[in-house]
């Protein structure tokens, strides 16, 4: 794991707004060429089949903002032969999912994300992913995530079948040594970088 570069350096007592706002403002100064790079990146490694493999489904999300990948890589995976499903948020409750069947089947949903439009499989739907794609802003050694705190994840992650892949999607400079932790949050089992690939987490 990356040790926390100059602008974290007195991270060890922050708490977990103070690491939001650090990390979202390290990602606000990313330039658009890096971030372009990094989709290609991520969108090489989503095809290769060595992270996900064709006939698997995945469950992905639409990378909105600064965060690393684009709508791009999801048509490009899908034409690999990966079956994706996407989240769409359901009220409070854990996020409900539906099949990705390219850009043109998004519409806008709540928080500036992109949601398909197609039937709602339920929130039990996650139970079929051979991976689970998860945002987030950080991930630590031990697996814990640092997602935007409106807790969607973690009331949905919870129904995904035994030894399911929970993998984050950051950048390599977002991989910590250590974040702080509540007896809510979800352990992600691995972490995925444009530069260093799949990352098993203990």
């Amino acid at each position: 794991m990356a040790s926390p570069g100059s602008d974290l350096e007195d991270a060890r007592e922050w708490t977990k707004d103070q690491w939001r706002s650090a990390l979202l403002s390290r990602r606000r100064r990313l330039p658009a060429s890096a971030r372009f790079a990094e989709a290609i990146q991520l969108t090489t490694l989503l095809t290769s089949g060595k992270v996900v493999r064709r006939g698997q489904t995945l469950c992905a999300y639409v990378p909105i903002g600064s965060e690393p990948g684009s709508v791009q890589m999801l048509d490009e995976v899908a034409a690999h032969g990966v079956r994706v499903l996407l989240p769409i948020v359901a009220g409070q409750g854990p996020l409900d999912w539906a099949w990705f069947a390219g850009q043109e089947s998004l519409r806008p949903g709540p928080y500036g994300l992109l949601e398909p439009i197609g039937e709602r499989l339920g929130a039990a739907a996650l139970r079929i992913a051979d991976m689970v794609l998860v945002p987030a802003l950080g991930v630590d050694r031990a697996g814990v995530r640092l997602g935007r705190g409106a807790g969607y994840y973690d009331r949905t992650l919870v129904i995904a079948a035994p030894g399911t892949p929970l993998v984050a999607v950051v950048r390599d400079d977002e991989t910590v040594d250590r974040l702080p932790r509540e007896p809510h949050d979800v352990l992600m089992t691995a972490a995925l970088t444009p530069e260093r690939g799949l990352i098993q987490l203990p």
